[in-house]
């Protein structure tokens, strides 16, 4: 921990929960770019044992996947040890604002991200919300 009060990436990590390879290398590519430390998952059942073994600092979680959907993923990692990890919804399906609503509702959902991701807005996010700072200065 560094003195300022805010945490240091490479201490946290990041779980990404994505069917398609390409997003979840994406993602990883910008997680770990901000310096986070990064694991990933390509359906919910393996999200959940992850989630549940590493006790990830934050999760980044599609809502349409193979084997537990990601609204079902959300309600089992309310029931443990797993409720305090924060979760950050990407969905590439657009969302209605009833349905975001209800998402947001859920104790662990923190935000809420549309696909395409944009790598600056998911790096502030993630340091937002896990009260880390960039590891880079910006350039003057």
């Amino acid at each position: 921990m560094e003195s300022n009060g805010f945490g240091v990436p490479g201490e946290k990590t990041v779980l990404i929960v994505d069917d398609d390879d390409s997003i979840r290398d994406l993602l990883e590519f910008i997680v770990r770019k901000e310096g986070f430390r990064v694991e990933k998952a390509a359906d919910g059942e393996e999200a959940l044992e992850k989630a549940r073994s590493l006790l990830p600092d934050l999760m980044l979680l599609d809502l349409m996947l193979p084997r537990f959907g990601g609204f079902e993923i959300l309600r089992e990692l309310q029931t443990d040890e797993t409720s305090k990890i924060p979760i950050v919804i990407i969905t590439g399906r657009y969302t209605d604002r009833s349905t975001s609503d209800m998402i947001k509702q859920e104790p662990n959902v923190r935000d809420f991200v549309e696909k395409p991701v944009r790598p600056p807005v998911l790096a502030a996010l993630l340091h937002r919300i896990l009260k880390t700072q960039p590891t880079r200065k910006p350039q003057p």
